[in-house]
């Protein structure tokens, strides 16, 4: 891995709630970068947490669509 590199996904935690409605929902927790093998067959992997419980789930990095109107 090289720092200088880009990274390509990052890494979330994913975990399930019920809001006071009662509505199952999830919460993603941005813990993290993965950047791809030169080769393209692994990953390296920086996390900064790690779940007790819920789940490890690896996006690619794309820009979050903007929410703004005009």
């Amino acid at each position: 891995m090289t720092d200088s590199k880009k990274p390509t996904h990052r890494a979330f935690i994913v975990k399930k709630f019920t809001d006071k409605e009662g509505t199952e929902k999830s919460r993603w927790l941005d813990i993290g970068r993965v950047w791809t093998h030169r080769d393209g067959k692994g990953f390296d992997v920086n996390l900064e947490a790690v779940p007790l419980d819920g789940r490890i789930v690896i996006r690619l990095d794309e820009p979050k669509p903007s929410t703004t109107t005009a």
